[in-house]
């Protein structure tokens, strides 16, 4: 039997914006995989925290604050630390284009903006998680 994708859907920092990431948690559900919502104002280390006592595949992250780099940047860094790079991580939101090389020099493997077909986000996943 093949283990399904666990996935960690996460609110870093202040924003109050759910729709998205619930939008997105409900896909990666229908498309059969295990979904952990951390729900709002998570701190980078309570999502690493969840994803590692989760044994999460994924994490998604999604930001519409403005605080992206820091956030994002921040959970990868941690995620180093504990020896759990093999967590594909996964962002979202509304992130400006000029941004995305700086979140993924810091280990964001891919960053969806406002209008991704949820489709292709649920192929990304499939076609790069770590089995």
């Amino acid at each position: 039997m093949n283990k399904k994708i666990r996935v960690v859907i996460a609110k870093p920092g202040l924003d109050g914006h759910d729709r998205g990431a619930k939008v997105i948690a409900r896909a990666c559900r229908d498309a059969g995989m295990e979904v952990i919502y951390t729900g709002l104002r998570q701190t980078p280390e309570q999502i690493v925290e969840t994803a590692l006592q989760e044994d999460a595949d994924v994490i998604g992250l999604s930001s519409l604050s403005g605080a992206h780099e820091h956030l994002f940047s921040r959970v990868c860094e941690l995620l180093r630390e504990k020896n759990a790079e093999d967590i594909l991580v996964i962002g979202g939101g509304v992130i400006p284009e000029d941004d995305i090389p700086a979140l993924e020099k810091a280990g964001v493997k891919k960053v969806f903006t406002p209008g991704t077909p949820t489709k292709e986000i649920i192929e990304y996943i499939k076609a790069n998680v770590k089995k």
